[in-house]
């Protein structure tokens, strides 16, 4: 297992390094001035002169990717103005010169939002996708089955943002029994947290939780059939037994391994469903960053993001050797 482990983190830093190259160069290489984009519209040319040597983009292009490196490493300093000079902390993600912040920062505070929607969507799909795909695989040619069926189909034909308009129109504009969300911290007010997030938690758990039904589904079938699980009807174990004790733990497996690295993939992923309820999270920092042309912020989003799946990969892989351990010896 020591070995395993061991395996897989560095593998997943060989990973990142190579991510970090690719971004690099996918920004700051690419034909155009990463100065200008980095700056913003309205510098001028001895402000976008003073940007582009306090990124060393005057330098070679291995100089320049160093310094990018060394900036996630142990940190980096910028000129901010008038002989100042800014710290900025490892990971180094850059500064932002339109926001006049350093991009580490800006993510830090986005963070909690996004992980606040992905934690609760989270808790939704695996209950009502693991319920649902449990209970199609034992009512298997059944009416149940077929409702279900329907149901899981139309959950994943309906994209995200109809799914979470639908909602709002239903409940907050139609019934009224809810107002339209509003982000609050959980710091701030736990409650009011969990109330205005209700929705977007439903309207992403509800859109993911029809790949889990039928990963379940499927895997628990796939279970129930296998030689063993024979065995132990020949032998008169009850079927209660079997399901709880054996099939269940047979079907979980994959859904732990799906669901790291769905959790993962919604740090990023999650932009429709937090542009549609004005959440302020990474994917809402992504967009507002693309759409002003902030170069620093873009690529520091990216990167964390694409950080986070590497890093969910890994976990994913150690919690199905845990739950399997045929593949952590194999």
């Amino acid at each position: 297992m020591t070995r395993f482990v061991l395996k897989r983190t560095g593998g997943a830093l060989l990973v990142l390094l190579t991510l970090s190259v690719l971004i690099y160069a996918l920004f700051y290489l690419a034909p155009g001035d990463p100065a200008r984009l980095a700056c913003g519209e309205r510098c001028n040319p001895v402000q976008i002169a003073q940007v582009r040597e306090q990124l060393g983009l005057n330098e070679s292009a291995p100089a320049q990717y160093l310094h990018f490196l060394q900036g996630l490493l142990v940190g980096r300093d910028y000129s901010g103005g008038a002989g100042v000079v800014l710290h900025c902390d490892a990971p180094c993600l850059g500064f932002s010169y339109q926001n006049d912040q350093q991009v580490t920062e800006l993510i830090l505070q986005r963070l909690p939002a996004t992980l606040s929607l992905a934690l609760g969507a989270l808790v939704i799909w695996l209950v009502i996708g693991v319920g649902t795909g449990l209970l199609s695989a034992l009512r298997r040619g059944g009416l149940t089955e077929r409702v279900l069926t329907v149901l899981t189909l139309a959950a994943t034909g309906t994209p995200v943002f109809i799914l979470g308009l639908l909602l709002l129109m239903a409940v907050c504009a139609y019934l009224q029994w809810l107002p339209f969300p509003t982000y609050v911290a959980f710091g701030d007010d736990p409650e009011q947290w969990a109330w205005n997030l209700l929705l977007p938690w439903v309207t992403l758990g509800f859109f993911e939780s029809a790949k889990y039904a039928r990963l379940t589904r499927s895997s628990t079938l796939e279970t129930l059939a296998e030689d063993h699980i024979r065995t132990f009807r020949a032998y008169g174990v009850g079927e209660r037994a079997i399901v709880t004790r054996h099939a269940v733990r047979g079907a979980v497996a994959p859904v732990i391994a799906l669901s790291a690295v769905d959790f993962g993939t919604m740090i990023g992923g999650a932009v429709l469903t937090e542009s549609l309820f004005g959440i302020p999270g990474l994917g809402k920092t992504l967009i507002d960053g693309v759409r002003v042309v902030d170069l620093p912020v873009v690529v520091g989003v990216v990167l964390a993001i694409g950080t986070a799946v590497v890093l969910a990969g890994v976990v994913a892989d150690l919690l199905y050797a845990v739950a399997d351990r045929r593949v952590a010896l194999s």
